[in-house]
């Protein structure tokens, strides 16, 4: 009895041992184990989807995938430049987030560092008037639009109270119809020259053209936001941002210096 007892143990026990290594599948000879079904299985019982998942669905599903892989590989498509660049994408990320997850999670930001923050960088309601310029204008195209913007500024200037109707009459934005009206924006969310061509000043200002990547705008602030009633959800996830970048950049500058990088400054 004691021996049946003991076999018994013993074909439990290498069953455990084994039992994850198993064979579920093979496709073209590739093996799919039954580790990698119950892997694959868990991850799918975690979305909700129009299908009745059970294991046979999961095994299809990793059936599918690795006909999907070698088809690639036979036809040669992982070898195609946009194929790379995007493998390249993932095993850059990964490896940042195998380097930095620990330091990452430690990140906190509290409401002074909020509070603080917006003291510097507040949020505010404008309007703009935009007379857009191609990324990279000839010198005669940036002249040319800097003097139309120049002349719709002299006309905002003597009729601020117009300056609602002129953007519905000479702006290029998508928010002309409204008056230019861009509603509240937090500082991220504007260009840097344009946010900072209003930082600091008080409703009704009106700035002369302010040059972005977009073209030349003339702004006008429309109201500012007291602390109390931004999200402020919003900005710790800008500061937390900020706190991010930081590490970052510390992070590919110590890359750098132990890298062999020699840059061609005449081609900038």
């Amino acid at each position: 009895m004691k021996f049946v007892f003991l076999a018994l143990v013993i074909l439990f026990s290498t069953n455990l041992a084994f039992s994850q290594n198993d064979v579920v599948a093979t496709v073209n000879g590739k093996k799919i184990t039954k580790s990698q079904l119950e892997d694959y299985h868990q991850q799918n019982l975690r979305f909700i989807s129009q299908r009745k998942i059970n294991r046979e669905v999961s095994l299809d599903d990793l059936i599918n995938r690795e006909l999907g892989i070698q088809k690639a590989r036979k036809t040669g498509i992982d070898k195609d430049p946009l194929v790379i660049s995007k493998m390249e994408e993932i095993l850059y990320h990964a490896q940042i987030s195998k380097d930095l997850e620990g330091e990452l999670k430690k990140i906190t930001v509290s409401d002074d560092e909020v509070r603080k923050y917006y003291s510097d960088n507040k949020e505010y309601r404008t309007a703009h008037i935009l007379y857009r310029v191609r990324v990279q204008p000839t010198p005669e195209e940036a002249k040319k639009a800097l003097e139309q913007s120049l002349s719709i500024y002299e006309e905002v200037s003597k009729n601020p109270d117009a300056f609602a109707s002129l953007a519905n009459k000479y702006s290029q934005s998508t928010a002309a119809p409204v008056g230019g009206d861009l509603g509240f924006q937090p500082p991220t969310r504007l260009a840097p020259e344009y946010y900072e061509a209003i930082k600091g000043q008080k409703v009704g200002f009106i700035t002369r053209p302010v040059r972005t990547q977009m073209g030349y705008h003339i702004i006008k602030v429309l109201g500012v936001k007291e602390f109390e009633q931004i999200d402020k959800n919003l900005y710790k996830k800008v500061i937390y941002d900020q706190k991010r970048d930081s590490i970052l950049a510390s992070y590919f500058k110590t890359l750098q210096k132990g890298a062999d990088i020699k840059i061609n400054k005449n081609m900038l």
